[in-house]
């Protein structure tokens, strides 16, 4: 995994001629995945499938004087949300009173999908997802809400104000491109109501599906969106921007990333803490973010979870969360330790509830220098005790890491130069993502030499086994090849590591690399079955041995296609071709019986 400032990394890299080793994801070249079998056909696609391959379903909620917040639509009507999923949507759609977001505004939230409910598209979704980036992944058990809330006066309300929210409801973490999907559809909905939502709907539905890697023109109330979203084989680091081509009249807005926030203008309140931030959220510490509006809380939390980059983040987090929310006891007890959750909240009352949480974020207007000057020091969380507590980050933590002076130093030039905020921005992300790499390789490095030696795979036996992750056989290689070798940072990697060892996003990234090598295995093993003569090799069973292997390897076959294996391209033709080539071998009756295709 190269990158600028990687000196030393190539020596570290080098490996023994015979040893397997599997790329992460992340690391792959940038010109497309291994090859995988025949490429599939998209399925069949009814009615309303293509939106529901995007959306789960649009609502308005309005705010009603006696009932309170109400879901008043959901669209398209056959969309099923169960009362609790309705009512987190109510409360999570509208800013906290205190807010008080006069006029338009956006945010997102995350809640809990009800227990046992599956989608019909499950299955067609998961090919796409297979390509998608660990952090892109849809969202098990858990739906996003991207909401365009509207505040106006209006006379003619008891109330006085006129208070409606548009929610998209998606499993998908595309926050950017939603919120821009929503700048186009809500103003239209509110002034022209249900026949333009009705008219939005089939547009979604017309579009192609979120496939990664492709370049998708979606047209989109009069306009069209274009956009591409990232694969796993992307180098980290680099965005594939989306050029205009000459055929492009109708295209009216090009989107240059379909997740990312904005990573300064989010830090700017403490970015003198970027770096101890980081570590919290490496190493998947219980984190409450308080801010003034939903709109800043939930762009927050949502770069606090990107800063770590490749890696996925493994925990539970909230961009916005409200006292309605069912796990609000669950986050606010005493009587045990704040779970693994980065919580963003905006109502003052969390000031007092969560005040035993070990690290709070304060974000807040930042005014003038000497205001800049004041967040560099870490506060006390004694002193987190009133509404009007000044911004700034509230811990007792200690850093494993000495701080970075560069990086802060080139982010407050960039301040008083009035650098623009997307090379700020550019800068910061670059650190991150440098940061994270410098981490993460000598565990990438360390993970793959689990990996047999490709002489011990024989197509005559079970695939070899994955050695298991020895931490302190880990811990030995960091003396020669650790992170010294790609960062300058100095400080305790030791005590960082062993305590990220223990945390959910080790976890996490394990089972991912885990599953990854386990496949390649696999793959291995058929590629060499592929490569046998199986002809010569049966003219010395029996028949029921024969019937045997020839089951044993359909069961292979369709296994390899169900997991999309990293084989070779014409590999399971080749197997396919065994198979049939064996079949021919034996009686006709046994025959006619060995080619029908399996049932499902």
């Amino acid at each position: 995994m190269a990158f600028q400032g990687s000196e030393g990394l190539e020596e570290q890299l080098e490996e023994p001629e015979d040893t397997l080793r599997v790329s992460p994801a992340e690391e792959m070249p940038i010109d497309g995945p291994p090859a995988v079998g025949d490429p599939e056909p998209e399925p069949l696609l009814l009615p309303w499938d293509r939106f529901s391959s995007w959306l789960h379903c649009i609502c308005v909620v309005g705010f009603d004087l006696e009932l309170g917040q109400a879901v008043e639509v959901i669209y398209p009507h056959h969309s099923k949300l169960t009362e609790k999923e309705k009512t987190s949507i109510c409360y999570l759609s509208f800013p906290d009173s205190n807010s008080g977001c006069l006029g338009d505004t956006q945010f997102c939230f995350r809640f809990r999908q009800a227990a046992g409910r599956k989608s019909s598209l499950g299955c067609f979704l998961e090919h796409f997802d297979r390509d998608a980036p660990v952090s892109l992944k849809k969202d098990q058990g858990y739906y996003y809400g991207y909401v365009y809330f509207r505040q106006v006066r209006d006379k003619s309300l008891k109330r006085g104000y006129f208070q409606k929210s548009l929610v998209l409801i998606s499993k998908l973490p595309y926050v950017t491109f939603f919120h821009s999907l929503l700048k186009l559809i809500a103003p239209e909905y509110f002034e022209k109501q249900e026949p333009c939502l009705e008219a939005a709907c089939n547009d979604i539905d017309r579009w192609p599906t979120p496939c990664p890697g492709k370049i998708l023109s979606l047209p989109i109330m009069g306009v069209v969106m274009k956009l591409r979203i990232p694969t796993c084989y992307d180098k980290p680091g680099t965005s594939q921007l989306v050029q205009s081509t000459p055929s492009d009249s109708q295209v009216s807005i090009i989107l240059p990333t379909v997740h990312e926030v904005d990573l300064f203008r989010c830090f700017h309140p403490v970015f003198f803490h970027i770096q101890m931030l980081w570590e919290l959220v490496l190493l998947g510490e219980a984190l409450v973010v308080m801010a003034p509006s939903p709109a800043e809380s939930s762009d927050t939390v949502l770069a606090l979870v990107s800063c770590i980059s490749p890696l996925r983040y493994c925990s539970d987090f909230r961009p916005y969360f409200t006292i309605h929310d069912s796990e609000f006891k669950e986050y606010t007890t005493r009587t045990q330790a704040p779970p693994s959750v980065i919580l963003g909240v905006t109502n003052p009352f969390f000031a007092k509830t969560l005040q035993h949480w070990p690290h709070i974020i304060r974000i807040g207007d930042m005014k003038t220098a000497g205001e800049m000057a004041k967040q560099m020091k870490v506060k006390k969380l004694k002193n987190l005790k009133t509404l009007d507590s000044k911004p700034g980050v509230y811990t007792a933590y200690k850093p494993f890491l000495n701080k970075d002076e560069d990086i802060i130093k080139q982010l407050q030039k960039g301040v008083q130069q009035k650098r623009p905020s997307a090379a700020q921005n550019a800068i910061l992300r670059r650190y991150f993502l440098e940061l994270t790499q410098s981490f993460i390789i000598p565990l990438e490095r360390y993970v793959a030499s689990l990996m047999p030696l490709q002489k011990s795979i024989s197509p005559w036996k079970s695939p070899p086994q994955l050695r298991p992750f020895n931490q302190d056989e880990f811990m030995k290689t960091l003396e020669k090849a650790g992170p010294q070798l790609t960062s300058r940072l100095k400080g305790d990697w030791i005590g960082l590591y062993r305590q990220f060892l223990r945390s959910p996003n080790f976890d996490g990234w394990f089972r991912n690399r885990r599953k990854e090598m386990l496949q390649k295995l696999e793959a291995l093993h058929l590629e060499a079955l592929c490569e046998e003569d199986l002809t010569l090799r049966i003219q010395k069973h029996t028949e029921v041995e024969t019937v045997d292997l020839v089951l044993k390897l359909k069961e292979k076959l369709t296994q390899a296609e169900k997991d999309q294996l990293p084989v070779k391209a014409g590999t399971l033709a080749k197997l396919q071709a065994h198979i049939d080539t064996i079949i021919l071998t034996l009686p006709e009756d046994l025959q006619g019986i060995l080619h029908k295709p399996p049932s499902p």
